[in-house]
């Protein structure tokens, strides 16, 4: 009888009904499908550059990583207006979700302008750092040489994408998840049409290897820009923030204040996380360029995969947000609970389809059977901790939604720099241990991260109104 209730009281507080489920999917697979086809393009972007050859194929992912940090810096920036959106859109205030449209316009301003600063001043300086270990895989001048022509190309399309975010994350977060989807789906349509013209010179146009792959990237961001900024201002009974809302880009002052406050643990909290993620691949560079090209291949097909917990992530800011806004707490830790579990679920059978296809993505690439063989061993040890870092992503989504950004700046960023990137730094430097060995290494001391994480949820530091009183 014990052993029933016990049964009972896991199924009810881990597993939801065929209602749950279809509400949760119904906004987290319109993000699944785009991220995935998304990704799905960038592996097949990745295998187009690859069958160039290793230097052509390392350069962009080394650019790559380097733009992974303004994309998270982007989304860190727009997060904590983010917060407040998806609690206005459960209050039913128009009027807010303006207020931190506007403040998305006017952050993604200094963002981009910033980012393309940077890059430009800067761009070759950052380059090199990944090419400091041996050229066993390729020629590492080439390599620099290839990346500086992908960048240069690739920054035109920067605020395109700074627009998209704009837009695509407030849909999402008052609930409209299938547009976004469509968009991604049209971009990655231009993208996949142009790499493969471009690329390698089809229907009488030059090849243009790197370059060609940067510009159908760019003319994919603006095809995406154009389909969510259109059908948002044609649809304003559905949108009703946008009505006015470029009337003035003027948010008041208290506001501003407030979104800052909330945000920026989290603009800086994505900076130093996307900085600490380049840093560990620049450590796993120095065990030479077949590891570059290896953990690329790696990165891109795992991705693809990954799209189903993440999407499940940004479900739980979309509904637990809702909820928060709305004052429904239990409702709230009673769902955040079972999406929890079904991540981590999905996650073990992601884990597995990965680990039983680690052999057949790399050798479609042009590359040198090392870096085929290290791209497997990667993929391999990725499909084992799948599981742990589907629970990192949403009980880091849980506690944000709730507005405690503090907390999740000191789970996600400072424990990156704290623990991982020394463990890496001083591994890659000092000893002589296998590459995979290293990562191994670094994602087991994420267990601390996985029990704190799982502690706070359950704690409940989460559970915050923070737009009104309930």
């Amino acid at each position: 009888m014990e052993t029933a209730r016990k049964r009972m009281s896991f199924r009810e507080k881990f597993i939801g009904d065929k209602k749950f489920y279809r509400r949760v999917l119904a906004i987290a697979v319109p993000i699944m499908v785009q991220s995935g086809i998304t990704n799905f393009v960038s592996l097949l972007d990745n295998i187009m550059v690859g069958r160039v050859g290793t230097e052509q194929m390392s350069g962009v992912a080394i650019v790559n990583q380097l733009l992974f940090v303004f994309y998270l810096c982007v989304f860190g920036g727009f997060a904590g207006a983010g917060i407040f959106t998806a609690q206005y859109y459960g209050a039913g205030d128009d009027e807010g979700i303006r207020h931190t449209f506007r403040y998305k316009i006017l952050m993604g301003v200094v963002l981009c302008g910033s980012a393309v600063s940077v890059f430009l001043l800067f761009g070759e300086n950052l380059i090199g750092h990944y090419l400091n270990g041996s050229d066993d895989g390729g020629n590492l001048t080439a390599t620099l040489g290839y990346a500086l022509d992908y960048l240069r190309i690739i920054l035109i399309g920067l605020p395109a994408f700074t627009a998209v975010q704009i837009y695509a994350n407030t849909l999402r977060e008052c609930g409209e998840t299938v547009v976004p989807m469509r968009a991604g789906l049209i971009a990655v349509a231009v993208n996949l049409s142009f790499n493969y013209v471009l690329i390698y010179g089809k229907f009488g146009f030059p090849a243009l290897g790197v370059r060609g792959a940067a510009i159908a990237t760019v003319l994919s961001r603006f095809a995406e820009m154009a389909v969510v900024v259109i059908w948002t201002h044609t649809h304003k009974d559905r949108c009703g923030y946008i009505k006015g809302a470029y009337k003035t880009l003027r948010v008041p002052a208290a506001l501003v204040k407030k979104y800052f406050i909330t945000g920026s643990p989290l603009l800086v909290n994505e900076a130093l996380w996307a900085a600490g993620m380049a840093m560990l691949t620049q450590c796993y560079s120095l065990r030479g360029l077949n590891v570059v090209a290896g953990q690329n291949i790696a990165s891109t097909v795992s991705n693809v995969f990954n799209v189903v917990f993440f999407a499940l992530g940004d479900s739980i800011a979309i509904i637990i947000g809702q909820h928060l806004g709305a004052g429904n707490f239990k409702r709230a830790r009673d769902e955040d609970n079972k999406i929890i579990a079904f991540a981590i679920f999905v996650a073990s059978l992601v884990g597995i389809t990965i680990f039983a296809t680690s052999g057949l993505f790399p050798i479609i690439y042009n590359t040198t059977p090392e870096a085929r063989l290290i791209a497997t061993r990667f993929l391999m040890a990725q499909a084992l901790f799948t599981p742990q870092i589907a629970l990192l992503h949403t009980t880091y989504f849980t506690i944000r939604s709730g507005g405690k950004t503090i907390v999740t700046f000191l789970f996600d960023s400072v424990f990156m720099w704290v623990v991982s990137v020394p463990v890496a730094f001083v591994l890659s430097r000092y000893t002589s241990l296998y590459v995979i060995y290293i990562f191994a290494a670094v994602q087991m001391g994420d267990w601390i991260k996985c029990a704190i994480g799982a502690a706070l949820v359950k704690k409940g530091v989460w559970l915050n109104n923070i737009v009104k009183n309930p």
